[in-house]
Formats: C-alpha cells, sequence, structure tokens
C-alpha cells in the first residue's frame, strides 16, 4: 500500500466507527432536531431523561410555535417531541 494512502484509510476508518463511541455533539443534536422540526434553534441544553442523558433542543417553528425535541445524548436520535 502506499504510504501516502495510510493517513486517508486511517482516516476513512476512525470516521466510519466514531459514532460507535463518540457522544452527540451540541450541534450534532441541533441538527437532529431540526430533521424533527424545521425552524429556528432557540437553545440547547444537557438534560437527563430518566437513567438516559439527553439533550432538549427548543425549536421556534416557522408558524412562531416553540416545540422541544429530545436528543438521546448516545446516539443522536431523536427520542420524543413537545
Amino acid at each position: 500500500m502506499p504510504k501516502a494512502l495510510r493517513p486517508l484509510l486511517c482516516a476513512a476508518f476512525l470516521a466510519a466507527f466514531a459514532p460507535a463511541w463518540a457522544d452527540a455533539s451540541r450541534d450534532e443534536a441541533a441538527a437532529a432536531a431540526l430533521r424533527v422540526a424545521s425552524g429556528r434553534v432557540l437553545a440547547v441544553d444537557r438534560a437527563q431523561s430518566g437513567d438516559r442523558p439527553v439533550w432538549r433542543v427548543k425549536v421556534v417553528t416557522p408558524q412562531g410555535e416553540v416545540r422541544v425535541i429530545v436528543i438521546d445524548l448516545a446516539t443522536g436520535q431523536p427520542l420524543q417531541a413537545n
């Protein structure tokens, strides 16, 4: 394998498996919430839902409704929307 290709393969490998061991960031939580409810993000706060750490993302919709989208911190997936 050419020496110049090694760093690229290593970076691709790490990128492919990063979600398995990294928590969702504040920005990733905001992006996930906007996929559930379009609008503008007002706030992103870390919270606890039972025994699970989550992000609580407040989004204001184009109609002016404020929604709270709960994002699982470990997976970055939405859990519920209010």
